[in-house]
């Protein structure tokens, strides 16, 4: 059942664009899958599916489903339009991001697996980056802010 739902929801993913989870629960039903907002957000945390901004919308896509964006451009991407702030402080890196936009970002730098990070937790619009013991929180902030100022669309100095 969960291999079927999991495949259908990458179905959806591939022929609209889906901007909400009750939105997907929707489509989900309709295809006869008797499914709540909670399992689809754990299946789209499982799937990889992040926010990622589409002809002016937000929409869930997965990493390797957009021809236009490579799966490690679709981080940066999401990246140059979500994080606005970095700022290093104790052991950790504080980022900060557009109300709504703290769990995607938080998601993303988790499976972004960066050197020296313990773990993150998010809130609606701040992260909060734990670095490992012995592991400056500058560095880490600067390899954030580097997957930011690759892109060629993002100016640096927003973030």
């Amino acid at each position: 059942m969960k291999a079927g739902r999991q495949r259908r929801i990458v179905g959806v993913l591939k022929e609209m664009p889906v901007t909400s989870q009750s939105e997907l629960v929707k489509q989900l039903r309709s295809s006869g899958y008797p499914v709540t907002q909670a399992t689809v957000s754990r299946d789209l945390e499982e799937l990889g599916a992040v926010k990622v901004r589409r002809n002016g919308r937000v929409v869930y896509a997965l990493p390797n489903e957009s021809p236009e964006l490579p799966p490690s451009d679709a981080l940066g991407r999401m990246f140059g339009e979500s994080v606005l702030d970095l700022e290093s402080t104790g052991n950790m890196v504080v980022v900060k991001t557009p109300p709504g936009h703290g769990g995607m970002v938080g998601g993303a730098l988790d499976r972004m697996a960066i050197d020296g990070v313990a773990g993150t937790v998010a809130g609606d619009d701040t992260i909060l980056v734990v670095c490992r013991a012995g592991v400056h929180p500058r560095k880490v902030e600067r390899h954030i802010r580097s997957v930011v100022e690759a892109l060629p669309d993002v100016d640096p100095g927003e973030a």
